[in-house]
Order: structure tokens, then C-alpha cells, then sequence
């Protein structure tokens, strides 16, 4: 999946909490969050609607209109892996939290359906050429 194809499927799959998502998915549309939120700070600093960090109406607006969708491909992430969405809590124990959880989004994704859906790389056909 490319970056662009990325940022469709999880704009048109807004709150979409069932199925799966591939690690190029939600890598990307990560990639993209966490530049929008850099670039929006910018601009608000350069209109001088942000405040001394940089968080103003732009970077709001941004946060607010992709913070959903973030939240779903992540759910949708951990489907992928086989675990239920509300391992997503598990980011609140410090440091530990975090760290498994950048662990299970890297890691490669169960082969063919589970109980989330269908494999989003196409299944057994994918499993044969990896």
C-alpha cells in the first residue's frame, strides 16, 4: 500500500473499528499524523494563532479531524495481529506500555482471516511469496 492509498483508506474507514489493517497502512497514515501535526504547528507560529509550543486553530483543527481515524487504524492494527482493540491500554503503564505496543504494530500480521476479518495483504496467496 502506498502512502497515498494509505491516507484514503483510513479517511474513507473513519471510525471504522472492525476488519484489519496492514503495517504499510498504518505506518503511513502514522507518517502523515505525525507530519501534520509538525507542519500545522509551523503555520500556526507563522500566522501567530499558535501559542509559545506552536499549538493553536490549526494544529486543533488537524488534530481534531484525523484523531479518529488514527484511533481506528490502530485498533485495526492490533486485529491484525490478533489482539483485541483494548490492548490499546496497555499504553498507559509507562514506558513498558509503549514500547510493547511499537512491538506489536512492527510486527508481521496474522496469515490469512482470524477472528477480525480477512488478511488485508490477500491471505494465502501473500503468505506463499513472503
Amino acid at each position: 500500500m502506498t502512502f497515498q492509498e494509505s491516507i484514503k483508506t483510513c479517511f474513507s474507514k473513519y471510525v471504522t473499528w472492525k476488519g484489519r489493517a496492514s503495517r504499510s497502512e498504518f505506518w503511513f497514515f502514522v507518517l502523515f499524523f505525525f507530519g501534520g501535526v509538525i507542519v500545522s504547528s509551523v503555520i500556526d507560529r507563522a500566522l501567530g494563532t499558535g501559542s509559545a509550543n506552536g499549538v493553536g486553530i490549526v494544529y486543533a483543527i488537524f488534530v481534531l479531524a484525523t484523531f479518529l481515524p488514527y484511533l481506528a487504524v490502530l485498533v485495526r492494527r492490533l486485529h491484525d495481529t490478533g489482539r483485541s482493540g483494548w490492548w490499546y491500554w496497555i499504553a498507559l503503564i509507562p514506558l513498558v506500555g509503549v514500547i510493547l505496543l511499537i512491538v506489536w504494530f512492527a510486527a508481521k500480521g496474522t496469515t490469512g482471516s482470524n477472528e477480525y476479518g480477512e488478511d488485508p495483504l490477500g491471505g494465502e496467496l501473500a503468505a506463499a511469496f513472503s
